[in-house]
């Protein structure tokens, strides 16, 4: 497991500080979550469990049916 050493602004560490014991965790695994949040590519459990869960979601004839005519470009 590497090891990463970051410098923060006193400001910045403190909102950390709080936020890492609002969640329960140290410092140290906070800032791991953070950072596997942000390079993780996966959509999240709960959002591909979702997905299709609508089944009166209109399709997108139904979404465009009120829409009006487009004007025709001018000539160039």
């Amino acid at each position: 497991m590497g090891q990463v050493t970051i410098y923060l602004e006193d400001e910045i560490e403190n909102k950390m500080v709080e936020a890492a014991a609002s969640a329960h965790l140290s410092k140290s695994k906070w800032i791991a979550q953070v950072i596997k949040d942000k390079v993780d590519s996966q959509w999240p459990m709960s959002v591909q469990e979702a997905a299709g869960s609508w089944n009166d979601f209109p399709n997108v004839e139904e979404l465009r049916e009120n829409m009006g005519k487009d004007t025709k470009r001018e000539a160039l």
